[in-house]
């Protein structure tokens, strides 16, 4: 991917190849600036890359398609203020032609998959940082996708809230066998959701390591953070991004 023509021309991403297996859960870590989010923003449809492919299957995407749901980074500015909660989660689905009363179906149950199932009828200002961010989640959900993108989804709220919502988008992979894919710049959070963690970094943009998460499939926010092994899969994707962006720096 890049960014501008001629002289002025900024290469972000280069000769990135990465493949996602259905109901996988992977994070993308790297330095800030790396060209994460634009990463995602090709991955979604959202961007079209100056070269090279994003595909579902041999299905090529050129823009956003119905297989993924997006939840952006900044939920406070994706939550439309003057809608109740319940109309926020049916909002986008009247753009794909579900009619109303399948609208507010989907969205009540989509709310209730996160635990909010009693506050249709708020408005977002209402609610805590976090529950406004399982609202987006929510949101997300209400599409049906069987590919889930998330930028940063949990970096906007305090550190308890975080730990619930990593551990509710756990619980939603494993109950809906949805693929997840989450940027993230949080080392810790990436090897505790992940099943592989992919590290981007350098000038261009590329994958400089990838590396599969071998903690099981049942993850305690306690136990699992305290095993040698989770300690030993987070000095390794440091060790990576450290070494990046400071040639020849070795970390023990």
């Amino acid at each position: 991917m890049t960014y501008g023509s001629g002289a002025s021309a900024h290469e972000v991403l280069r000769g990135l190849s990465v493949t996602v297996q259905p109901g996988e859960f992977v994070c993308i870590v790297g330095p800030s600036g790396a060209g994460k989010t634009t990463l995602l923003r090709c991955l979604s449809g959202l961007l079209r890359p100056t070269a090279g492919t994003v595909t579902i299957g041999d299905k090529k995407v050129t823009e956003p398609v119905a297989e993924i749901a997006v939840v952006f980074q900044d939920y406070r500015g994706s939550l439309m203020p003057w809608l109740r909660v319940l109309d926020n989660v049916a909002f986008p689905l009247e753009g794909m032609g579900v009619k109303r009363a399948e609208r507010v179906q989907r969205a009540q149950e989509s709310l209730e998959a996160v635990g909010l199932g009693d506050v249709g009828q708020k408005y977002p200002w209402q609610l805590s940082g976090g529950m406004q961010q399982r609202v987006a989640i929510a949101r997300g959900l209400a599409y049906r996708a069987p590919i889930l993108l998330m930028d940063e989804p949990f970096g906007s709220v305090d550190a308890q809230a975080r730990f619930e919502l990593e551990d509710l988008a756990l619980r939603l992979r494993k109950e809906r066998g949805i693929t997840v894919i989450v940027v993230t710049h949080d080392i810790d959070e990436a090897v505790y959701l992940s099943d592989r963690v992919i590290v981007v970094a350098g000038k261009p943009t590329h994958v400089v390591d990838d590396v599969t998460v071998d903690l099981g499939d049942e993850r305690d926010q306690i136990t699992t953070r305290a095993l040698p092994r989770f300690a030993e899969l987070r000095t390794r994707v440091f060790a990576e991004i450290k070494r990046e962006r400071e040639p020849g720096a070795v970390v023990r």
